[in-house]
């Protein structure tokens, strides 16, 4: 892949990464610690860090954007010119993620009672992420990158009862009972 290519996914993250700070969004995490990983997903540090569970979410973006820009665009584009649109989209949905519309949709619909959006650093961290989940899904033949998904959502749901796949249910027509088992009632 040319250089060329990644140079315009690294000005779209630079991009998106303005946006979220002209909105406002804080740059890292207010706690003063600036860390790759935030393990405890009811922290003050969760989406605020580089890292954390919900990244594997991210991960699962890639892999799906993959196969999507592929079914759609099939040859017609590069790999290079479906990483940008991948990386576009990603960035996208960063930033819709962290309006008030969305955050007020998560706390009242999801068991992220005070998510309060993600720290730049933090939404960077999930554009790389998809990226990754995107070269792996590239690299994989499909029926590796679906058991690749189905793994990874499958270990969020087990450490974290929440995966990319309940996070799209709890969004768009929440369930009262999975709400319930992810509190651990």
């Amino acid at each position: 892949m040319s250089k060329k290519y990644l140079l315009i996914c690294l000005g779209i993250i630079v991009l998106a990464a303005v946006v979220l700070l002209a909105m406002g969004r804080i740059p890292f995490c207010k706690c003063g610690v600036i860390s790759v990983w935030s393990s405890d997903v009811t922290s003050n540090q969760q989406s605020q860090q580089l890292t954390d569970p919900y990244t594997l979410t991210h991960v699962l973006h890639g892999i799906a954007f993959y196969l999507f820009i592929w079914l759609f665009f099939g040859r017609r584009l590069t790999l290079g010119q479906r990483l940008i649109l991948a990386v576009a989209l990603e960035s996208g949905w960063e930033i819709l993620e962290n309006t008030e519309f969305i955050l007020n949709r998560y706390r009242a619909a999801t068991i992220s009672y005070d998510y309060w959006g993600d720290s730049v650093l933090n939404s960077v961290g999930d554009i790389f992420a998809m990226m990754i989940g995107f070269w792996m899904s590239a690299k994989l033949p499909w029926w590796g990158s679906l058991i690749a998904f189905i793994a990874l959502d499958s270990l969020l749901l087990f450490f974290i009862r929440d995966s990319l796949i309940v996070n799209v249910i709890m969004l768009i027509r929440p369930i009262d009972a999975i709400k319930e088992w992810q509190t651990g009632k």
